[in-house]
């Protein structure tokens, strides 16, 4: 049993726990503004802790951190049932993969070859997307027959499994070695462009992925939950397809540079402002996953290749900051621009901030 397949299977969690509320809230809260901050709350939380954690992860070692973060998001979701509270719940859940996502994606970088990351982190990107694919139409049907209250609780029930098969299949990884680092150490390295400039291109192409999976439904909403579900699936799914693909190349040499993955997903944000209906809808989907998918795991092999490897869950959570603020960012301008003038404004001022981050 391969090692890296749980770590992979925890991606898939944070995915389906995120994507599959987000993109039915749009059917409970018809004010963009407050779905925009609903959509927030998840990702606003992993900003709050992944740099703290992923620094736990280091100190510690990732495994504990790991199974911890996916023991408190079972916990989180199953707790939905009892507080009836989608914010409480969210905020839970954020918090708990601030713990198991940064730990993951340290272990996957410390169990890969130096010369097979970017297929290692273009599958792990790949069980996420799968988890963004199923998310949004196994979340409608789970609504539409059981409500709220079965999904929050397939949720829980996921994170038990993944956290069993982590328990048995992912070794034990002894916290490296590590110099002392002061804070103008760590500030010198987040701030130079080996850091930079991989954290924004997932800032951005995060900010499409979320704002996409929480308003392209909004756009479609005629069609019922199954439908617009299924539409968005669209988008997640050509993630998916993309990144394994990408990966390979990366290590082949074939391509390094995330610049045509922002652009195209920008560009997908043109066609849903511009093309009216379900067909806008579906080609924002195809655009923005395609886009997104194809700077994932360019990114995240480059931030590995840039780290020490004693300090990869530092780095990792202080990264995944940088895509939960694009998470949280792409929604609340789109939201706050449709609250006062319209949704295309909102669609077309996000795609010119996502295009501006490929320069």
């Amino acid at each position: 049993m391969k090692p890296v397949l749980p770590l992979y299977a925890a991606g898939f969690v944070t995915a389906f726990g995120a994507h599959s509320v987000a993109s039915s809230l749009g059917f409970l809260h018809t004010d963009l503004l407050t779905l925009g901050i609903l959509l927030a709350l998840y990702d606003g939380a992993e900003v709050l802790l992944k740099p703290i954690l992923g620094s736990l992860a280091d100190r510690i070692g990732p495994r504990p951190v790991l199974l911890a973060g996916l023991t408190a998001f079972a916990v989180a979701s199953a707790a939905f049932t009892l507080v009836d509270n989608v914010a409480v719940a969210r905020f839970g859940q954020g918090m708990a993969a601030a713990a198991f996502s940064p730990a993951a994606g340290a272990m996957v970088a410390r169990l890969t070859p130096d010369n097979a990351r970017g297929r290692a982190f273009g599958r792990y990107g790949a069980w996420k997307g799968l988890g963004y694919t199923a998310g949004p139409l196994l979340g409608g049907v789970l609504i539409h027959f059981g409500g709220f209250d079965v999904l929050f609780l397939t949720m829980a029930a996921l994170a038990v499994i993944v956290a069993a098969w982590a328990l048995r299949a992912v070794p034990n990884l002894e916290p490296l070695p590590r110099q002392r680092q002061t804070v103008a150490d760590l500030a010198k390295r987040l701030s130079h462009k080996d850091f930079l400039r991989p954290t924004t291109a997932l800032a951005a192409s995060t900010a499409a992925l979320a704002t996409g999976v929480g308003f392209l439904p909004v756009k479609a909403a005629d069609h019922g939950p199954i439908v617009t579900g299924a539409a968005v699936s669209l988008l997640a799914i050509t993630a998916a397809l993309i990144q394994p693909r990408v990966g390979k190349a990366l290590d082949a040499g074939r391509i390094t540079s995330t610049r045509p993955g922002i652009l195209t997903a920008a560009a997908g944000f043109v066609a849903a402002a511009a093309i009216p209906g379900l067909a806008g809808t579906l080609v924002a989907a195809v655009l923005i996953g395609a886009g997104s998918g194809a700077v994932t795991p360019l990114a995240f092999a480059a931030l590995a290749n840039a780290t020490p490897k004693e300090r990869l869950g530092q780095t990792m959570g202080s990264a995944e900051v940088g895509r939960e603020l694009g998470d949280a960012g792409g929604p609340l301008l789109t939201g706050g621009l449709a609250a006062v003038a319209s949704l295309p404004v909102g669609l077309l001022a996000l795609a010119a901030v996502i295009a501006l981050t490929a320069w």
